[in-house]
């Protein structure tokens, strides 16, 4: 019988366990990491173990305070100081020269490290507590859908890992956006919860290389999630432009943003089951519950879940690069 997992808000317990060298779950806003101090290379390499990861992705490093990013990181531009002034903390995540401190583990052999300062009051306090910066990637098994609640840490790591820090559901409810800088050019490695509408408000139009994620992806990775096949729920999930009804003989379920309005009563007869992510179609709104919404359909034993896609601005950009990644066989 699996060992079941203490879930708590008890940050002593969870900042003891860190500094053991053990896994420890804690809350983001952006969804559940699964922490180790990210500069012991042992409790590194515990993270790639519980999540089965490949050790050629890199992890993201966690911190509180601008003095660990000097411990970490080197050759900051202003432009950088820039967006961190005016998004940290919160869901944005720069890649930077890494110094010696950091283990090659941590950031996959390259002289890159990629670093954020969460927007959530328990994962400042754990990193202050535990004194360390903490590498942090979603706590789930590699490529599965992100965790946004402890209870979905519990249910696929929980015999895993030392402790589950509950902080309640994350409010942003996907991954972090990505910028690499390197000679003050500035490049999207992956969308997320800092829209490109938002950087360019700060730094100006044209100002960030933007590729098609509809067709990028990495072998290699430079930043998480840019793989091709990401954020997977079990059950095969494929997307449709516009939704054609499905055979009778199969189990399919819908994810989609918002029900057209004609289209409330005859949805239920053709789905079993629908989850619609805001029904005034708020993208904010849907990027909290989409995670979550794939758990359900895919705990209903479907054969099928059908997806429509979001629209191409604001938080659309990360949602549909999610959405692509989990639909990828």
């Amino acid at each position: 019988m699996s060992r079941i997992v203490e879930i708590g808000d008890d940050l002593t317990r969870a900042a003891d366990e860190i500094n053991r060298g053990q896994l420890v779950a804690m809350p983001t806003e952006t969804v559940y990491g699964l922490a180790a101090n990210a500069l012991n290379p042992l409790a590194v390499a515990r993270i790639f173990e519980a999540k089965q990861r490949p050790e050629f992705d890199p992890l993201i490093v966690h911190i509180a305070s601008y003095d660990s990013l000097e411990l970490i990181a080197k050759n900051i531009p202003e432009i950088a100081r820039k967006l961190m002034d005016q998004f940290w903390p919160g869901p944005l995540t720069l890649v930077f020269p890494k110094t010696e401190a950091v283990p090659d583990l941590v950031t996959s052999g390259l002289n890159t490290v990629a670093v954020r300062m969460p927007d959530h009051p328990l994962a400042l306090q754990l990193i202050r507590d535990a004194r360390c910066p903490l590498a942090a990637p979603s706590a789930n098994l590699f490529g599965r859908t992100s965790p946004t609640t402890a209870q979905h840490v519990a249910d696929q790591l929980g015999d895993r890992l030392a402790y589950i820090l509950d902080g309640g559901p994350c409010k942003v409810g996907i991954e972090s956006t990505i910028i690499s800088i390197e000679n003050e050019r500035l490049s999207l490695l992956r969308p997320g919860g800092i829209t490109i509408e938002q950087l360019q408000d700060v730094l100006g139009p044209g100002t960030i290389e933007i590729p098609n994620f509809d067709t990028t992806s990495e072998e290699h990775p430079v930043a998480p999630g840019q793989l091709k096949e990401h954020y997977a729920p079990l059950t095969p999930l494929i997307i449709q432009q516009q939704l054609i009804r499905p055979d009778r003989g199969q189990r399919i379920g819908l994810l989609t943003l918002q029900l057209p309005e004609a289209s409330h009563q005859n949805m239920p007869e053709t789905f079993e089951t629908i989850e619609e992510l805001s029904a005034t179609g708020d993208l904010t709104e849907a990027a909290s519950n989409f995670f979550a919404a794939i758990r359900r359909l895919d705990a209903e034993n479907l054969d099928l879940i059908l997806a429509t896609p979001f629209p191409s601005h604001g938080l659309g950009l990360a949602l549909n690069d999610r959405l692509n990644r989990a639909a990828h066989r």
